[in-house]
């Protein structure tokens, strides 16, 4: 199974390419600071479903989705922090919302398929 085929995985990186769009217009100390720990937050929801796969067992491929639900979390902190900030507008939540409560649930359902 290549990680690339997982719908999981194409999920993740929709969440990470939305979040790299809104950053990249940030001003610069912003990016800097909060901007870069929302990208590498989100950047590491997909690259850990990549190394899961990439590991030789169930039970590592499971510490890996772990890890990636964890990433998801701390993006959603980030997301949080920025829109109480003012760096996040109502209509960028709107856009991003739909993929992470659909992520959630979908790190789990694979989660709980690796056996």
């Amino acid at each position: 199974m290549k990680f690339q085929d997982l719908d999981v995985y194409r999920l993740a990186e929709k969440v990470a390419d939305e979040i790299w769009k809104t950053v990249k217009e940030w001003e610069p100390l912003v990016q800097d600071t909060i901007g870069k720990q929302i990208i590498r937050s989100a950047d590491s929801i997909g690259a850990n479903i990549a190394e899961g796969v990439g590991r030789s067992t169930s039970q590592d491929n499971r510490r890996f989705i772990r890890i990636a639900r964890g990433s998801l979390y701390e993006t959603q902190h980030w997301l949080r922090r920025a829109y109480s900030r003012n760096l996040l507008t109502a209509n960028h939540l709107a856009a991003l919302k739909p993929l992470i409560d659909e992520l959630a649930p979908r790190l789990n359902a694979y989660l709980n398929s690796i056996r």
